[in-house]
């Protein structure tokens, strides 16, 4: 409870966390379960969540996928959660692509250095090819 009070974590975080605190495997997973049915632990809030914070942080999909199945998440709760933020929120990742390029940069690059190292910063962001050259189109 005292991990959840402060954020959402996936279940696989905890128990991680748990095993390290040196808890006994059997028991953390009847204290998951239980955590679960009564709402108070739920890998689509997380997921949800953490998507929303990723596109605030102007992270594209590929990143944001890569980091929630590192946290254990599974890839269909990954699928909807996306889904999700981006009908709530109305996220265009060709849009969010762009805004993030002109905060770190103001040129598109003069040489094809420059310009591969936009693509590269864009590219650690997480987001597609099409995306990217979207971005520096647009600067």
């Amino acid at each position: 409870m005292n991990f959840l009070a402060r954020r959402e974590y996936a279940r696989a975080e905890l128990e991680h966390r748990l095993a390290r605190k040196g808890v006994e495997s059997g028991v953390i997973a009847d204290c998951l379960d239980t955590l679960a049915e009564q709402g108070l632990q739920s890998d689509a809030r997380f997921a949800e969540s953490f998507v929303r914070a990723r596109v605030l942080r102007g992270q594209g999909v590929r990143r944001i996928k890569s980091e929630l199945s590192q946290r254990g998440v599974a890839s269909e709760v990954q699928r909807r959660a996306i889904a999700e933020v981006e009908a709530q929120e109305n996220v265009d990742w060709f849009a969010l692509a762009a805004d993030t390029l002109a905060r770190r940069f103001s040129t598109p690059g003069d040489s094809p250095k420059e310009r591969a190292r936009r693509e590269r910063f864009l590219a650690s962001r997480g987001f597609e090819f099409d995306q990217i050259r979207h971005a520096l189109a647009c600067l």
